[in-house]
């Protein structure tokens, strides 16, 4: 049994001897875990190698199943070229990154405590400019927890959560006061949220995320940008709650799940980009409370395929200041809702595709010669008595709301007016996302 270490800087490799593979065999833990036949090596030598490696060196462990609460503190190479398991044996944390500039990869890190309290985690990270790739971490309480974090590389991991109820599990991985981070090429399952928590200027790009609460939820974060990943199966797809300044682009965000699945909500957030995304499958498509917050601020939606949900797009009162363009709404059930009475007037709706709209395009220009306009009906009565949406869909209500669009029995009310309508088939507006969704 062999370790190795190189010296990156000049490609030395050092390796230990015979006497040294004795020491580390008499440290082997005969019993092997239930339901694993591999032994389990006690990792206290293997701490040693990494407290009196010198900075740049790569150290390479044995193949082989250590009892694991490592800690890397400084900028070393430690890499498990695939053949190397760090179990946590239920407790704490696997793995402790506390250093500057180090690099993990290729470990299988599992069995992490199971404290909240602790975010016991596959991987603990402190420190700036660390990267932890290409990893299979399984059975932890949360996949990584960051914090006070800047400028660390997460990327190619696989992160799979406990098997316990979801609001016991903890989060694929957390961001709390870290900043400048990058998140890629990640999977994430049975995990309860991603989670950036006073967290600014990151990125969440290509990553594959369900089976959660929160695919991803941004709380009082700044100026952070999530692109190229897909959500799925998720109680809500991604959450921002008094946010300033993300950017949402070219994702998939599908099939939110109950019946009050959300694929993107907004909360108190301002200035924020959402373009490009397909969002699809949900009880609401976007549900906006009092967004944008700030004074003279706005958010801008455009580009984006909402299709196929419940409610297309969800005002949970009467707001202002956002600005909707070039969005194809089709196979939505209800277009724009508003609740507790009002309209959503006050926002920007220009150069839509609106499935129901009823006009001609003479010039053949692509856009309407006339504008689209959306009404409420005395029949939509679940916008205004919250109880009532439970029948929502029923033949009753839908019964009434055709025969008021018939012959009204009040004044309806205008909802939206799209100066600019779009038209054309659906395949042919330059909406959603550039990602092909998988189920």
């Amino acid at each position: 049994m062999r370790f190795s270490i190189k010296n990156l800087s000049n490609s030395k490799v050092v390796t230990l001897g015979a006497a040294f593979a004795l020491v580390l065999g008499a440290a082997v833990v005969s019993a092997a875990p239930k339901g694993d036949d591999e032994p389990l090596l006690d990792s206290t030598l293997l701490q040693a190698l990494i407290d009196i490696a010198q900075p740049g060196q790569e150290i390479v462990p044995p193949p082989g199943r250590y009892k694991s609460h490592l800690k890397i503190t400084k900028p070393i190479v430690f890499d498990g070229k695939g053949k190397v398991t760090l179990d946590g044996e239920g407790k704490e944390s696997v793995l402790w990154v506390m250093a500057d500039g180090a690099t993990v990869r290729n470990f299988h890190i599992v069995n992490s405590g199971a404290s909240h309290a602790q975010q016991d985690a596959g991987v603990q990270i402190r420190g700036k400019h660390n990267i932890v790739e290409d990893n299979l971490i399984e059975n932890t309480l949360f996949g990584f927890s960051l914090e006070m974090a800047e400028y660390n590389t997460v990327r190619r991991n696989t992160v799979i959560g406990k098997n316990i109820d979801l609001g016991r599990r903890g989060d694929g991985i957390k961001l709390w006061y870290s900043h400048h981070n990058l998140v890629e090429n990640n999977e994430f399952q049975r995990g309860r949220d991603i989670v950036f928590w006073y967290s600014t200027h990151n990125r969440f790009i290509g990553n594959r995320q369900s089976g959660g609460r929160y695919g991803l939820h941004l709380m009082q974060a700044q100026y952070n940008i999530a692109e190229n990943n897909q959500f799925f199966d998720n109680s809500t797809g991604i959450s921002m709650m008094y946010d300033t300044g993300d950017e949402i682009r070219n994702n998939v965000i599908a099939k939110a799940i109950g019946a009050a699945g959300t694929c993107l909500s907004l909360k108190e957030s301002s200035d924020v980009v959402i373009e490009g995304n397909d969002i699809l499958y949900c009880s609401s498509g976007i549900s906006i409370d009092v967004a944008p917050y700030e004074p003279d601020s706005k958010n801008k939606i455009a580009n984006n395929r909402i299709a196929y949900n419940d409610i297309a797009v969800a005002f949970l009162n009467d707001w202002k200041d956002n600005e909707f363009t070039g969005n194809l709404f089709t196979g939505n059930i209800t277009e724009v809702g508003v609740y507790g009475g009002g309209s959503a007037k006050r926002n920007v709706w220009d150069g839509n595709r609106w499935e129901d709209y009823q006009g001609f395009d003479t010039n053949k220009d692509g856009v309407g010669d006339k504008p689209y306009r959306l009404y409420t009906y005395a029949g939509r009565v679940w916008m205004d008595v919250p109880n009532t949406r439970f029948f929502k869909g029923t033949p009753l209500l839908e019964v009434l709301d055709f025969l008021d669009r018939l012959a009204p029995f009040s004044e309806p009310v205008l909802m939206l007016e799209d100066k600019h309508p779009l038209l054309g088939a659906d395949h042919k507006i330059r909406a959603g996302s550039k990602l092909e969704p998988k189920s």
